[in-house]
């Protein structure tokens, strides 16, 4: 869009100075008196720059339009970006608690296996005692 934007506004630009050198070259060649001529050039110099200040304003009004929408558009991602980033939190959040819960569950099956290892080794020990 943007490319289409810049042959339009090169078109327009080098139609606009076309129109200009064409006007003046028929106006310094064509037969009149000082006065006709100078009465002339003034009214095509305020033609060309009527036209050039409408072309100033189209190309505001479209600029315009382009930032409104690119800014738009900005806060589109930002709010997507935020919203992603919640529940990324979340989801960071979750993972923590099961693996926190893991975690105790693994260190509670280590103790009691621990435990169960102490006894087994007091057991042996009594077992290996000399009786009296």
């Amino acid at each position: 869009m943007a490319e289409n934007d810049n042959v339009r506004g090169g078109f327009l630009g080098g139609f606009l100075i076309g129109s200009v050198l064409g006007a003046l070259a028929g106006l310094l060649f064509a037969p009149k008196s000082g006065m006709e001529l100078r009465a002339e050039l003034k009214q095509k110099g305020s033609e060309v720059l009527d036209e050039a200040s409408e072309l100033y304003s189209e190309a505001q009004a479209r600029a315009k339009i382009i930032l409104e929408e690119a800014h738009r558009r900005a806060e589109e991602l930002k709010k997507e970006a935020n919203l992603q980033l919640a529940e990324a939190r979340l989801k960071a959040k979750e993972v923590i608690g099961e693996a926190r819960a893991g975690v105790k569950k693994v260190k509670g099956a280590v103790e009691v296996g621990l435990e169960a290892a102490r006894q087994e080794l007091s057991k042996g020990e009594r077992k290996d005692e000399p009786k009296a």
